[in-house]
């Protein structure tokens, strides 16, 4: 009588567990998708003022080719951190 009593609780207690494991899961990634988000509008508007500023002393096309070479500049070098991490 007792066994199937156990049996109930301790499946009750696992689901809870459960439930509160997949709600810490959806939240953290509601905030990694959230801080993405933050990142990629913050590199496009500083990438915008950055082209703006540069733009008042030089052409249109060498303001994009600078802030172009910035972005290429620190994906290369993530890039190179990432593989070295690897190895």
């Amino acid at each position: 009588m007792i066994g199937p009593l156990l049996r109930v609780a301790a499946s009750a207690a696992a689901a809870r567990s459960l439930r509160v494991a997949a709600h810490e899961a959806m939240t953290r990634a509601a905030l990694t998708l959230a801080a993405a988000l933050a990142i990629v509008v913050g590199a496009i508007f500083l990438s915008f003022s950055a082209f703006a500023l540069i733009e008042r002393h030089l052409d249109p096309a060498a303001a994009s080719a600078i802030v172009g070479g910035f972005w290429a500049l620190l994906g290369g070098s993530y890039f190179v951190a990432t593989r070295r991490r690897r190895i």
